[in-house]
């Protein structure tokens, strides 16, 4: 386990990482020209009302989730984006609602890949090999063991 300052560090640069990918790939989502501190500044904000306002939204959501399967999760992390795009309207800018929904799904996407290839996440994967007790039959559920 890692120490919280440095699993902190990680996880806002990662988040920094996926905020840039999206003002680079949406083009309704802008960043002033001569910030460099503005996309840091776009992930701690976006960090902070994701663990503070999102649950509260997600409570207050819960039918809508149960009825859409967890597909208004997405609804979600696009009205929160856009909250950071109106709190931060100078310096970082989100047009609209579609650019809000299409940036959340390519923060989201890029957060998970680089959580999991720098460990960061909270998924573990372990694959586990042993011998089988010479009794035991694979048609009983005493096969090989693949932990998710």
């Amino acid at each position: 386990m890692q120490p919280r300052p440095k699993r902190f560090i990680q996880r806002w640069l990662i988040t920094t990482l996926a905020v840039l990918v999206a003002v680079h790939i949406v083009p309704g989502i802008r960043l002033a020209e001569n910030s460099l501190w503005m996309p840091f500044v776009t992930a701690l904000i976006l960090g902070i009302l994701n663990a503070f306002i999102r649950p509260i939204m997600m409570f207050m959501a819960l039918p809508l989730l149960i009825v859409t399967l967890g597909l208004f999760t997405l609804v979600i992390n696009a009205l929160l984006l856009y909250l950071v795009g109106w709190m931060l309207k100078p310096s970082f800018v989100v047009e609209d609602f579609w650019s809000a929904f299409l940036g959340s799904l390519i923060i989201s996407v890029v957060s998970v890949a680089l959580n999991i290839l720098t460990g960061a996440g909270d998924a573990r994967v372990a694959f586990r090999r042993g011998r089988r007790p010479p009794d035991s039959n694979p048609k009983n559920g005493n096969g090989p063991v693949i932990d998710v």
